[in-house]
């Protein structure tokens, strides 16, 4: 029973690694693209957002409206989930590469 579950464990901590590090599309700009549509062809996707600020949030998409982002699985803030001003957005980072 024990050895079932160190495999079934080891089966979960394998799959959590290879999709930390899938890379998405790059990202790909229309003439008449906002933040918004480009988050929202993130959707579900891990992105950092960086603020006015300078703080950077790193995120999975979870909805775009016109004008917040929910960003959800907060990097470094376990349980949480965040939602961000759109206007208040100065760059989104998509990892590309693996």
């Amino acid at each position: 029973m024990k050895m079932r579950r160190m495999s079934v464990s080891g089966i979960a901590t394998l799959s959590l690694l290879v999709s930390f590090f899938v890379a998405a599309d790059p990202i790909v700009i229309k003439p008449d693209d906002t933040l918004a549509q480009l988050l929202a062809e993130q959707k579900g996707k891990r992105v950092t957002v960086r603020l006015v600020s300078g703080e950077e949030l790193t995120g999975t998409v979870r909805e775009v409206g016109t004008h917040l982002l929910q960003l959800g699985e907060l990097v470094g803030k376990d349980f949480f989930d965040g939602v961000v001003d759109l206007t208040k957005i100065t760059a989104i980072v998509v990892r590309t590469k693996p």
